[in-house]
């Protein structure tokens, strides 16, 4: 898998190749089970890179769904994911949520706050990607986002308050090494392994993400 971003160390964006793409999808499908789907690819038009949906003003290029029934093109098939890099190599990976997991999405700083705390907390963590527009996704058992608002209360927090979304059914997130417009690529903070095949419930994790987002809000307020 990609190299893995300590929570102090900085990031190494690497280039997106076409068969790195296709062997992580195939990975992803085979070693952990996850649905994935190709999205659109960055294309060079006139020295600049742009997304393939054509959209000049694309807020997400080269990194969201290039169809509409994404949903159903999504496939758990290793053979099927193969089939679909080899047609367009350069395309995103996507993961939908609300299958396999859910994404506990949180602006970076907070994330890695958080992490350092699970950290010393010793808590049990799945996957964690961190991407380019400065966010972190924290894999968690499905069925998340129904009670992530519940949980947040729950803490004492206002779920509008705090800069804390969850990801699940209708959503997905892009998976490493996808490269989003000319900011960088998508990359692990934490690397599935083995040792994170079993994802924890979001109850686990959300009192160090619910504490380190709120001590966000509350600096950023004071900023005004």
């Amino acid at each position: 898998m990609e190299e893995t971003i300590g929570v102090t160390e900085a990031a190494q964006i690497p280039k997106q190749r076409g068969e790195q793409l296709l062997d992580s999808a195939v990975r992803y499908a085979e070693e952990r089970h996850w649905d994935v789907f190709p999205g659109t690819w960055l294309e060079a038009v006139d020295g600049r890179e742009q997304c393939s949906c054509g959209d000049t003003a694309c807020p997400a290029p080269g990194a969201h769904p290039a169809r509409p029934d994404w949903a159903t093109q999504a496939t758990g098939s290793a053979v099927a994911a193969r089939r679909l890099w080899g047609k367009q190599p350069k395309a995103s990976i996507l993961l939908p949520t609300g299958r396999t997991f859910d994404a506990l999405d949180v602006p970076e700083s907070a994330g890695f706050l958080a992490l350092a705390r699970m950290e010393r907390m010793d808590l049990t963590l799945g996957p964690v990607t961190c991407t380019p527009d400065r966010r972190m996704m924290f894999f968690v058992l499905p069925g998340a986002a129904v009670k992530v608002a519940d949980l947040i209360r729950k803490l004492g927090w206002s779920p509008s308050g705090i800069d804390l979304v969850a990801r699940g059914e209708g959503h997905y997130v892009a998976a490493p090494p996808t490269r989003v417009g000319g900011q960088g690529a998508v990359q692990w903070a934490r690397r599935p392994t083995p040792a994170n095949r079993w994802l924890p419930d979001a109850e686990e994790l959300i009192s160090p993400l619910a504490y380190a987002c709120g001590r966000e809000a509350a600096a950023a307020r004071a900023r005004r």
